[in-house]
């Protein structure tokens, strides 16, 4: 269990990249939302002890992850989306690295590898942008830790590679861990997301399971927005709304739609009902 109370984290500029952060996050894939400068990647290096906050606390399994205990840093891994290693190739990394991470599956690693086409024993210097990316995502896969933090996961994949690794994902997937997975591109995975955390200026605006917001919101598509739309926007002829939800109609979560929603005034009334309030 991820879990930060009152959380905030101010340059030294004196910017404010987060503001009073409360949630905690348990076991599932969840996706992590907002916009450019928004505190996403603040919060998952927050999460994974590389930066402290400037108020507040953040607890994986009841430890503080700013006091960077081998007990605490061996549950947390963070791809970020610059990750670069000293190793010439990702199969030596991996020798030296996995070390400090108990639950590592050396043979899974293989596995992850061979199914992106790669051995690990290519010159990562001479690799592209997408077989790097690939490299990495194999290796963190295979760590076992209790949390994973994906950053842009899926920047430079290709369409087949983007199916792969989301087998990867579900496959990697235990009662005990917990995956955050930042991304733009959320129809690449959107299927796997057992609940979503929504950041805007700063400030966290909704974290909620998936099955909370399909028991309080349906999605539609129609060719004229639905009468009762709290939000609509069209776009190829067809409008794209969120209603309240129909018990004879549930919908797949419209995670961008969702969103944008979550951007403008109607986001009070969203809240609203996914928090079993009146509009």
């Amino acid at each position: 269990m991820i879990t930060l109370k009152d959380v905030s984290y101010r340059y030294h500029s004196g910017t404010e990249a987060l503001a009073h952060v409360n949630i905690s996050v348990p076991e599932g894939i969840h996706l992590l939302l907002g916009e450019n400068g928004a505190g996403k990647t603040t919060l998952l290096h927050i999460i994974a002890g590389l930066l402290f906050p400037t108020e507040g606390t953040c607890e994986v399994d009841g430890e503080k992850t700013r006091h960077r205990n081998p007990s605490v840093l061996s549950k947390v891994f963070l791809l970020a989306d610059n990750f670069t290693f000293p190793q010439p190739t990702v199969r030596m990394f991996a020798k030296y690295h996995s070390v400090f991470y108990p639950n590592f599956d050396e043979s899974l690693f293989y596995e992850n590898l061979n199914a992106f086409g790669l051995s690990g024993n290519e010159p990562f210097k001479a690799l592209s942008l997408g077989n790097k990316r690939k490299s990495l995502l194999a290796y963190s896969l295979a760590l076992g830790t209790e949390v994973l933090l994906l950053d842009e996961p899926v920047n430079g994949l290709d369409l087949n590679s983007k199916q792969i690794l989301r087998r990867m994902i579900a496959g990697s997937m235990t009662d005990s861990r917990t995956i955050i997975v930042s991304t733009h591109t959320v129809s690449d995975l959107e299927t796997l997301f057992d609940g979503v955390i929504m950041l805007r200026r700063s400030e966290m605006i909704l974290a909620a399971s998936t099955s909370d917001i399909q028991k309080k919101l349906t999605f539609k598509k129609s060719t004229v927005p639905p009468v009762d739309a709290i939000f609509y926007t069209q776009a190829a002829g067809a409008f794209h709304s969120i209603v309240p939800a129909d018990a004879d109609n549930e919908s797949d979560v419209d995670f961008v739609l969702l969103y944008f929603a979550m951007q403008g005034q109607q986001s009070k009334n969203v809240l609203n009902l996914i928090n079993n309030q009146e509009p």
